[in-house]
């Protein structure tokens, strides 16, 4: 172990570089970073995809891919000890016992075939060297620390049985284990719903004062930094762009990008089309009820009422917001009225009942309904080039000789803000907002009459959601379109929709035109998202009222 000079900061970055080897060249994805982190403090790492905030934190306990990625110059010290090309045996005693580290992903960040009990336990063996039994004690407790309910029931849990919300509570378990001075959190509410989202930052707040932790908290949501930073760095391009504290960087911003920043957020008014327009999409007392089966013969126990009697009419040129948390139905609506999930109650399309048409009759009716879904990358095929992609649909229509549907192809990307030679590439060469508008443009490309958006902006960074937002506007505007806009993000929701249905447990609890619902909200489940979305209230964690 180097031991080096006192050191005042808990931890210091001085110069980091990283570069990617690729052939015969490399990628420099951080040039010459430095900021400094103190006992208790909160800083925020800030900036859009791609301007290195990941690439740095990882370097911090050296978890990037060797020899691929390496640190040409640079220093990172934690305490007295350089981090920076240590040995194992000195980055073992530091990660996850006096650096902690949470990832944005709960569901793949932990290991899908052990139970809770065992990946929280495997910490404390590892740095504590406690018995079954005190690990087991340890880990109960952890779990009611961060509110996570019926704890000695989850033990067993694996991580697909908790929800997106639980499963964060559990990294933090894991990361809180052995009581670390610095907490590396990256992107730990993105994923999440916002009430959710709120409740994790209440936690991670109290427990930050409670441990009298350091927080590192890497972000591209701004509310976020103003709820839980005193001080930020603004990423760009792998440079630390500007350094300030919170409150000065959100009233006084100096660097061009930050303001870019500051201005990103969702804006403008949804369209205002006529309120008498054609009925697209409509049904009544919609039921998609699925069967819980227990027992050897797997008998039907009862039934999970994902959407509950539902009416729901979008009509030519408008916006229909669907919002509510993780598990109300919001998605099991967008499929259902696709004739993609068994329903009762009648769906009309163009006022015809389309409930109980056979697959071979629907066939020819989905060029008119297309979906667009929430990860831009997971719904493009990786081995298939842009323009086979968008394309697809064409053929499988028999829209076209090739030729036209090459032409149509290049039309659909142009009309998306792409160049028609990004035909020839293939996802993984563009960036999420890209992949988006290659996804957006796969639905346009069939002239659909109603449009599924399925949370297409929730995994993009703030200021391509805002184009995101502008783009789809736009395209509704020109070709009038019928948007069922499903989204836990109700900034969005309000610059999209002209009408709001706010769903729990499968069911609408409440329903109106955007503006009364934003203003006077009369149901207390939507006034609760409300306050958790615009931040006009804190929502307290049951940590914190445990």
């Amino acid at each position: 172990m180097t031991i080096m000079p006192p050191n005042p900061d808990l931890l210091s970055v001085r110069g980091l570089r990283v570069d990617f080897r690729s052939g015969a060249g490399a990628t420099q994805a951080v040039k010459g970073v430095s900021f400094d982190i103190q006992k208790g403090e909160t800083v925020a790492l800030v900036g859009e995809s791609g301007s290195g905030k990941s690439v740095t934190a990882l370097s911090i306990l050296q978890l990037l891919p060797y020899p691929m990625a390496h640190h040409p110059a640079g220093s990172i010290r934690f305490r007295d000890t350089e981090l920076l090309g240590a040995d194992e045996k000195t980055l073992r005693q530091v990660r996850g016992n006096r650096i902690a580290m949470i990832f944005q992903e709960p569901m793949t960040s932990l290991n899908p075939l052990h139970s809770i009990e065992r990946q929280i336990n495997e910490t404390l063996f590892l740095h504590k060297r406690l018995s079954t039994a005190a690990a087991r004690a340890r880990t109960l407790e952890l779990l009611r620390l961060v509110g996570l309910p019926d704890p000695e029931k989850r033990l067993t849990a694996y991580p697909h049985e908790l929800s997106g919300g639980q499963r964060q509570r559990v990294m933090i378990a894991m990361a809180l284990a052995n009581e670390p001075d610095l907490l590396i959190a990256d992107e730990p509410t993105t994923a999440l719903d916002v009430t959710i989202q709120a409740q994790i930052l209440a936690l991670l707040k109290d427990l930050q004062s409670r441990f009298g932790m350091a927080l590192l908290l890497i972000t591209h949501d701004l509310g976020v930094v103003r709820k839980m930073a005193d001080r930020v760095c603004v990423m760009n391009q792998g440079e630390i762009v500007e350094q300030a504290k919170v409150d000065d960087l959100f009233i006084r911003p100096r660097h061009p990008y930050t303001q870019k920043l500051l201005s990103a957020e969702p804006r403008g008014n949804p369209l205002s089309p006529p309120e008498d327009a054609a009925e697209v999409m409509a049904a009544d007392k919609l039921k998609v009820h699925f069967p819980i089966k227990k027992g050897l013969l797997r008998r039907t126990v009862g039934h999970v009422k994902a959407v509950d009697g539902v009416d729901v009419a979008v009509r030519r040129g408008h916006t229909v917001g669907v919002v509510g948390e993780s598990g109300s139905g919001k998605t099991t609506l967008g499929l259902a009225l696709l004739r993609l999930h068994a329903s009762e109650g009648a769906i009309r399309f163009d006022g015809t009942d389309i409930q109980g048409w056979q697959p071979k009759r629907l066939r020819g009716l989905r060029r008119e309904m297309q979906i667009v879904f929430q990860d831009p990358y997971g719904s493009l095929s990786p081995r298939l080039s842009v323009g086979q992609i968008i394309g697809e649909g064409l053929g499988i229509h028999g829209i076209g000789d090739r030729a036209e549907r090459d032409a149509m192809v290049a039309r659909a990307l142009e009309e998306v803000g792409l160049p028609p030679e990004a035909r020839n590439r293939y996802p993984h060469e563009f960036s999420g907002g890209q992949r988006q508008r290659i996804a957006i443009a796969r639905a346009l490309v069939l002239k659909p009459k109603f449009v599924v958006l399925d949370e297409p902006t929730s995994a993009l960074d703030m200021s391509v959601q805002a184009q995101i937002v502008d783009l789809l506007r736009d395209i509704q505007a020109r070709h009038n379109l019928a948007y069922l806009f499903i989204s836990h993000d109700l900034r969005v929701v309000r610059a999209l929709s002209s009408h709001v249905m706010v769903m729990k447990d499968g069911k609408v609890v409440e329903q109106g035109p955007t503006q009364r619902i934003f203003e006077e909200p009369r149901e207390e489940y939507t006034r609760a998202l409300l306050a958790a979305a615009l931040n006009l209230e804190a929502v307290e964690s049951p940590a914190v009222r445990t």
